[in-house]
């Protein structure tokens, strides 16, 4: 924490690991976590223990390998104190992470949502914030993190309005407003904040909004909106969905995926490479500018050697 700085979100991952970590080790080496000692974390032991993570807690392989990034990050600091197991936490390091299915990217049309914009009750103050938030969420692409950490001085609402934020790996980055976010923002920042909150969207105490609290929000505004639009249905609908569906309506205006990757904040390019594959519009306009194939379809080869012929069939 003082070193390298981690984020509350990072050092939290690293602490729930390592809980889990000491429980598997009490019910499995029948030792105290404060009488462990470093032998007893071995390569078959870190392996046994995330296997049980996954047939016992049904974990993903997304979260597997979080959980070993965080004993990989503690045995690399390990390498320096305890040259003398060098070893046994080279086996470590050497433990593999979990190859994981990588889905198409959800969105929502818009259509779908200006169905859930238009549930929540803008005569009240709770539907204000809550209209506000989401339509904040679906055009500046901003994660949920960085929608719940804002303050009333990160919104601009001059020429040139944006709202700036701190996002993922404590980059700074502005984001611009459209008009209609900009006097929707105008309307909630003319009330006066509640209990003195500082943050942009408060609770009704005025407390920082918690991520349950906005997931559940958004999850009841999604069942009212699905009774009216029924491909909402079909759909499993979080706000990271809504930041999704700012990256699409960005790539459907023509937007290059450079200005996007930094419009969303992305390490890299890399990133924002997924939403081209989610976009089956562009896609079938690169079929379209491809020429038809004529005559007749090329038989399969069948090799006649076994071993190939092995191989082919795999």
């Amino acid at each position: 924490m003082q070193q390298r700085n981690s984020s509350p979100n990072t050092i939290a991952s690293y602490r729930d690991t390592f809980r889990l970590l000491f429980k598997f080790a009490e019910k499995r080496l029948h030792k105290q976590p404060s009488r462990l000692e470093l032998k007893d974390l071995d390569a078959p032991f870190i392996t046994a223990f995330l296997e049980d993570m996954e047939s016992q807690r049904r974990i993903t392989a997304q979260t597997r390998n979080l959980r070993l990034t965080a004993i990989r990050s503690f045995f690399r600091f390990v390498a320096f104190e305890e040259p003398a197991f060098s070893q046994q936490i080279r086996r470590i390091l050497a433990i593999p992470g979990k190859l994981s299915a990588k889905r198409e990217v959800q969105f929502l049309t818009r259509s779908e949502i200006e169905a859930i914009l238009g549930v929540p009750d803008k005569g009240t103050w709770t539907g204000r914030r809550d209209y506000t938030l989401l339509l904040m969420a679906v055009q500046t692409g901003l994660r949920l993190s960085e929608i719940i950490g804002l303050d009333l001085d990160a919104v601009h609402l001059g020429v040139g309005a944006h709202v700036r934020c701190f996002g993922k790996g404590r980059k700074e980055r502005s984001t611009p407003l459209t008009k209609i976010s900009r006097d929707a923002l105008r309307v909630w920042l003319d009330q006066p904040p509640r209990h003195g909150a500082t943050a942009l969207f408060p609770s009704n105490l005025g407390r920082r909004l918690s991520p349950d609290a906005v997931q559940l929000m958004l999850a009841k505004y999604v069942r009212e909106a699905a009774e009216r639009c029924r491909s909402l249905r079909s759909k499993r609908v979080s706000p990271h969905v809504l930041r999704h569906s700012a990256a699409m309506e960005l790539l459907q205006a023509g937007i290059d995926t450079s200005v996007i990757s930094l419009w969303l904040g992305h390490e890299s390019t890399k990133s924002t490479q997924r939403y081209l594959h989610a976009h089956l519009g562009l896609k079938e306009a690169a079929l379209a500018r491809v020429a038809p194939i004529e005559g007749q379809q090329a038989a399969r080869f069948k090799a006649d050697d076994k071993l190939l012929a092995f191989l082919n069939a795999l």
